[in-house]
Formats: structure tokens, sequence, C-alpha cells
């Protein structure tokens, strides 16, 4: 039970990665604050838990927001022990020229400025707790991606800033580390393939582009979140691990 007694908050948690790793954080004993847009599917997520936990409607992007749902948080559970940002958007598919001003916004503020809110408002019982962030980037953010310009700079960003601030809250025993996806089967992912004139083509790539030769399910990235959440990683700090299955390697089965 590696997060026994430990109080997760963990943004975009309703479906896809998010849910899986609230789903492994409650199997190894935490309790957890399910935080998504989707109110009703964070609830029907917070249910599923083997312990108590909690279903929060909750816009990352809006500050008054994110407040709230840290401040209920609180109230539910009196602490906070690690915040997980995962919420996050994907489109527009394009180059920079072709993203319009308010896709660029967007993406900003759901992927990039909704760690900010939520670092300024959990901060406070994080000390407390001697806690620790994990944020979601993804390996574009650290290889770069084609058509992908601004969701690219969103999360080559969110890596530098990961290292910022381990080294900035260092002094109050707070880790902040990054998990960098690569393809990973999600419910976006499976209907984005299948809306493709060639899905099955779709499929195939996928599984190639990663070293081991499949494109995973959310599952491994919860392990190692779980990981890095858990006090096995407590001498590990400003981490940025990818969990790629080697894509970033460039090879091929």
């Amino acid at each position: 039970m590696l997060l026994e007694g430990k109080v997760v908050f963990v943004t975009g948690a309703a479906s896809g990665i998010g849910r899986e790793c609230v789903l492994a954080c409650a199997r190894e004993g935490a309790r957890v604050a399910v935080v998504d847009v989707d109110g009703a599917k964070a609830e029907v997520t917070a249910a599923e838990m083997p312990q108590s936990a909690l279903g929060i409607t909750c816009d990352v992007s809006d500050a008054a927001a994110v407040e709230r749902a840290v401040a209920t948080t609180l109230d539910r559970f009196g602490r906070i022990d690690a915040v997980h940002n995962n919420a996050g958007v994907g489109a527009p598919s394009t180059t920079l020229d072709e993203t319009s001003e308010a896709e660029w916004d967007r993406l900003l503020a759901v992927n990039l400025k909704s760690v900010f809110w939520t670092t300024r408002a959990a901060l406070p019982a994080l000390k407390q707790s001697r806690g620790t962030i994990l944020n979601t980037a993804n390996l574009v953010g650290l290889i770069g991606q084609a058509n992908h310009a601004a969701y690219c700079a969103t999360k080559g960003a969110m890596i530098s800033l990961t290292k910022a601030m381990a080294l900035d809250y260092a002094p109050f025993g707070i880790r902040v580390n990054a998990i960098c996806p690569a393809g990973v089967w999600t419910p976006m992912l499976a209907e984005r393939a299948a809306q493709q004139s060639d899905p099955a083509g779709i499929h195939s790539y996928l599984d190639r582009i990663h070293g081991l030769g499949y494109c995973p399910q959310g599952d491994v990235i919860a392990d190692a979140a779980v990981f890095l959440l858990s006090d096995r990683a407590r001498f590990i700090t400003g981490c940025i691990l990818p969990v790629s299955g080697g894509a970033e390697l460039g090879y091929r089965r």
C-alpha cells in the first residue's frame, strides 16, 4: 500500500490517463479527489474507489474553481499530500501559423496555467504535509512533433516549469516531478483513430513508434505515477520521466 494514509488531488481524473491514475492511487491506499471539468463523470469515477473518494467539478483554467476544489478537498479530508496536474487538451493538430489565438490561449490556460492555479491553491497544505507535485507532460515536450506546435509548446514549458518548481519547493520538503507518456490508448485517442480514413493503419503506426512494439493503455502511466507520488521516490525531484516504450529512441522493430 504505497500511498496508504495519503490524500491525492488529481485533475483531469474522470477518464483516460487520469482515471487510471486515481484508480491506481486508490488501490494503493490513497483517498482521492477526482477533479474534472465533467463533474458527473468525476462522481462516477469516485464511486468506484475502494475507500473514501470525492468527485469535484472543476475547470482548471479558472482560478476560483481551482481554489474551491482545493478547499473542498481539505474540508473533506483535512490534508493534501499530493497534487497530480493531469488535465490537458490537445487540439488543434496544426502548425503554429494555422493555430488561432483562441486555440493558443485555451491550450496555455488548460495545460500550463492550471499548474499555476493548483500550486498557489494547494501549496500551504503541501508545505504542511511535505508533499509532492506530479505533472503529466508529454514526450513531445522533449522531442517535438509535426503539426502540433502549440501543444508541444505547453508540454515543453511544463517540463521546464517542473524543474524550476523542484528547486523552489525543495526547502519545504516538497518534491516536483513530471511524467512523459508517448502514445497511450485513451477514449479520446480511440475516437480520433476511428475517425481516420485508415483506422487499422493508425493502430499499426501507434504500435510501431514505440520501441517495445505496442501502444499501451493508461495503466502503465498510472503505475509510474504511483511510484513518483509515493515515499519510494522520496529522493527523486526534478525528474522528467518518459514512460514511452522507447519511442524517443527512434528505433523500430
